[in-house]
């Protein structure tokens, strides 16, 4: 722990800590949660070149993407022998294949006789055949064959062999690394997986997917969601019923950060006066879309009424744990109410980022697009499945363009609406980054500590030294 003087990052917010709001839980918390995990890590500026440059976009595909581990798809993806699934980043194009023994595979996507893309959906499969010309793969690979065999007697078998990528299997989630070598799937999540061993992912199937092109580096659009404290300004109507500035920020390592923010608290920033406990969960059930007129509270775990004496947030977890439970046949009797109210908001080097906890978790991926100015944000939504029954096959994803709105995703209820907030000033932050006169990003020494954390990093990769 690095000395705790304010211009070293020790400075926080005035009011409760993280750490005395779990000492205030109704249910002991893990460690992980409770202990404080930070460093300082300088305070020097990004050069904002790295969000607009072409050529440190060539880096990042040169150095970086083939050499780490990437989220290419969930299990329920490709549930059964000859599922297979398209994952496309930075350049590459993958096709994810489930093989019979039930491994998963991972084989470039491009036919090796002139180059055509062999797959461009997803589907099920025991051959990969080519729609130019009909060479063949089967579905580990292996070459089966092509027309006109006789004019290609220079080519073997061996040499028609897909190119392939190693493949880890962690929580339900799939990941690939193109270059092979290096720390193993498991090294490179660390700590996550210890984690996440109490949140049971890999027991989820994916209910909600959206992807949305976005105007801004992916960069730019992943590091808006690695801080809590934007919401002053962007997301005022969360103000109620969030912590912003009680959040705690936490780094592990190279690769993995969380942002810990509490819900069921007052903000710093609004005047506690004439805010009682059962005001914020009223403004929390607002804020859920539940103050229609034909709203009914009955069966809502939300609408509680907080006793006297109690908190907000443990009249919530009291709610939650047994809704939880019968949603799930679990007993959450040993879960924190932080566990089941918070975001909490893990981020794995580059792109990767899963929500804790034992509510239906978020997970966001953000991929390049073809320049600098561009991305793909996706937002998945991962629901346990009742215990005892099969995991069904996950839904696909719905697709926005540059021009459609989050809201146009309805699935996504009232988080449509706080993407399109953060829309708002994404394009505006890309052009000013184009235009800086300084060409420097300046990051606070605390709350931003997850960015410079994923810049420190990606300055190892980029500049040929990975970890």
């Amino acid at each position: 722990m690095a000395d705790r003087d304010p211009e070293l990052g020790g400075a926080r917010s005035p009011g409760i800590s993280w750490t005395q709001l779990l000492q205030e839980d109704s249910r002991p918390a893990p460690d992980f949660l409770a202990k404080e995990s930070y460093e300082y890590r300088g305070s020097e500026p990004i050069p904002a070149s790295r969000y607009t440059s072409e050529e440190f976009a060539r880096l990042e595909r040169e150095r970086m993407w083939p050499r780490v581990w990437q989220f290419a798809a969930r299990e329920e993806d490709i549930p059964e022998a000859g599922d297979y699934t398209v994952f496309e980043n930075a350049g590459r194009s993958w096709l994810i294949s489930r093989q019979e023994d039930g491994s998963v595979r991972a084989f470039h996507n491009v036919c090796l006789h002139r180059g055509r893309k062999l797959r461009t959906e997803d589907g099920t499969a025991d051959k990969f055949v080519c729609p130019f010309h009909g060479f063949s793969w089967n579905k580990d690979g292996s070459f089966a064959g092509m027309p006109c065999s006789w004019d290609f007697k220079h080519l073997t078998n061996e040499a028609l062999q897909l190119p392939d990528a190693e493949v880890g299997l962690w929580g339900g989630y799939i990941f690939l690394r193109e270059e092979k070598g290096g720390p193993s799937l498991e090294e490179f999540l660390a700590p996550l997986p210890e984690h996440f061993t109490r949140w049971r992912h890999e027991e989820c199937t994916t209910v909600v997917w959206v992807g949305k092109e976005v105007p801004a580096n992916w960069k730019a659009t992943s590091e808006a969601f690695m801080e809590a404290w934007h919401t002053i300004v962007t997301h005022p109507q969360l103000l109620p019923f969030t912590g912003d500035s009680n959040s705690a920020y936490q780094i592990w390592g190279d690769n993995v950060n969380a942002n810990l923010v509490p819900f069921g608290i007052l903000s710093p920033h609004v005047d506690p006066a004439g805010k009682s406990e059962q005001w914020i969960v009223d403004e929390f059930i607002k804020y859920n879309g539940r103050s229609s007129d034909n709203y009914d509270p009955s069966g809502d775990p939300y609408a509680v009424a907080v006793p006297e004496g109690a908190t907000a947030r443990v009249a919530l977890g009291a709610a939650l744990r047994e809704a939880y439970k019968a949603q799930s046949g679990y007993d959450h009797e040993h879960a924190t109410d932080s566990e089941l109210l918070d975001a909490l908001v893990y981020n794995v080097f580059p792109n990767f980022s899963p929500w804790g906890g034992f509510m239906p978790n978020i997970v966001y991926r953000w991929r390049p697009g073809k320049t600098p100015d561009t991305c793909l944000m996706e937002v998945r939504v991962l629901a346990r499945v009742k215990k005892g029954d099969p995991i069904p096959r996950g839904v696909p994803m719905h697709y926005l363009s540059l021009e459609e709105p989050w809201t146009n995703a309805a699935e996504l209820g009232g988080l449509g609406d706080v993407f399109e907030q953060d829309m708002s000033n994404l394009p505006f932050v890309q052009e000013g980054l184009h235009c800086s006169k300084n060409g420097e990003v300046q990051l606070a020494n605390y709350q931003e500590i997850r960015i410079r954390q994923f810049q420190q990093t990606l300055a190892k990769y980029v500049e040929g030294d990975p970890v």
